[in-house]
């Protein structure tokens, strides 16, 4: 099953994430966020890691020169619904602190870590977003 893609987050959500969360020895979630442009949902699935009961992604987009759309889409509505397995949940996303990035990109990185061979990869700083449930 592909990580990004329709497939995943239609598998994900008709097993309640007994397809889909397990992915390639990590874990996925599924973001929704609000398109910038649109204003219709969009899903994405995503690897994530926890912080004291908090949900961390990183916008890396494979290393790309720039960010994925998802992230770009909270820049205008931070508030994003998350599906982790059966539990479906509202948060708030913010970026990590330039003080806490490093303690939380290495819990990224113990999920996945591909994540420095991207940031080598890109002169862009690559962000962990913090999922703060409300």
């Amino acid at each position: 099953m592909p990580l990004h893609g329709p497939e995943h987050v239609e598998r994900y959500r008709a097993t309640e994430g007994d397809e889909g969360h397990d992915w390639q020895g990590t874990q996925t979630l599924l973001l929704t966020t609000i398109g910038r442009k649109t204003g219709e949902p969009r899903t994405t699935p995503l690897i994530y890691g926890q912080h004291n009961g908090d949900y961390l992604v990183v916008a890396s987009k494979g290393g790309s020169s720039t960010p994925p759309a998802w992230y770009r889409n909270l820049s205008e509505n931070p508030e994003v619904e998350l599906q982790v397995k059966d539990s479906r949940l509202k948060a708030r996303a913010r970026d990590a602190s330039p003080e806490e990035k490093p303690e939380l990109w290495k819990t990224m990185t113990a999920e996945w870590p591909a994540y420095d061979e991207y940031q080598e990869r890109t002169d862009r700083e690559i962000p962990v977003v913090v999922l703060e449930p409300v």
